[in-house]
């Protein structure tokens, strides 16, 4: 696979209140594959956000350089062009829903770009269909859920045709069924439409379902390699404050107590299948 995604010893530093710089990224080198589903975790001030405001020029680094489907992103002429193919979702729906009506909203990317009418409306049909939000297209988005308003968030950053979306915690403000919408979404777009996910999480177990897993603490990454490889690292994950998913943390917990049971157990259904062998 190709790369669409090329971080290359990237820095990013930003000025303080007092006026010192702040180093927020430490010499990441990075490379996201065409069709990947990665999942960045880390706690507050890891760098993770700030990596992945790198990935759509929103942010600009300070030494190193970032390329997009090839293109640099320090190259101003290149930033429109880097927005169609890495298109975000940010933490609120609310901040980023701008119109009254729900096809409205998803329609205002493709104008925007300039797309022909005829050509909004099939975009916009499509993307609310891709997440499943067709039947109210024609309803208020305030009358809505928040894991509804995350789909038609992501609905309209579909609508603009990107390659890539990265979700900078989509989550963080949703209840657990909201949070289910929004997974089943992402993992949809990934798996039927080859679209690369690039995910920012707490949530150990939004992590788990991605093919890969990257750690961040205090601005370099620290670990990297599939769910099964970065989670059975359990010491080393909540040496840097991180959890574990439940289902590992019971591994671990029965293996102390003398079972005799994998340690890279990552979901309820694996855990099942283990405990049904025990016994």
């Amino acid at each position: 696979m190709t790369n669409i995604i090329s971080a290359q010893n990237l820095v990013f530093e930003y000025i303080a209140h007092d006026d010192n710089r702040i180093l927020a990224l430490n010499n990441v080198s990075q490379d996201i594959k065409k069709g990947e589903f990665v999942a960045v975790l880390g706690h507050n001030g890891s760098g993770k956000s700030t990596l992945a405001k790198h990935f759509n020029s929103l942010l600009l680094p300070s030494k190193g350089n970032v390329y997009v489907k090839g293109l640099d992103t320090k190259d101003e002429e290149n930033t429109w062009k880097i927005r169609q193919t890495a298109g975000m979702v940010f933490q609120n729906p609310d901040n980023q829903i701008v119109a009254t009506v729900v096809e409205e909203d998803v329609a205002f990317g493709p104008e925007n770009l300039g797309v022909e009418p005829a050509e909004i409306r099939r975009r916009v049909d499509e993307a609310l269909k891709s997440v499943h939000m067709s039947e109210y297209a024609k309803d208020a988005p305030h009358y809505l859920s928040g894991g509804q308003k995350q789909r038609i968030s992501i609905a309209g950053i579909i609508a603009m045709k990107p390659e890539c979306i990265i979700l900078d915690e989509p989550t963080a403000m949703l209840d657990p069924s909201g949070r289910k919408e929004v997974m089943e979404t992402i993992k949809r777009l990934n798996k039927e439409e080859g679209i690369t996910i690039i995910l920012i999480t707490h949530f150990m177990d939004e992590a788990v379902q991605a093919d890969r897993v990257i750690v961040m603490q205090a601005g370099e990454m620290i670990m990297q390699g599939t769910p099964k490889q970065v989670f059975i690292e359990i010491e080393k994950l909540k040496s840097v404050g991180l959890d574990v998913p439940q289902v590992t943390e019971l591994c671990s917990r029965l293996r102390i107590a003398g079972i005799d049971i994998p340690l890279d157990i990552l979901t309820v259904e694996e855990m099942v299948v283990e405990l049904c062998r025990l016994k």
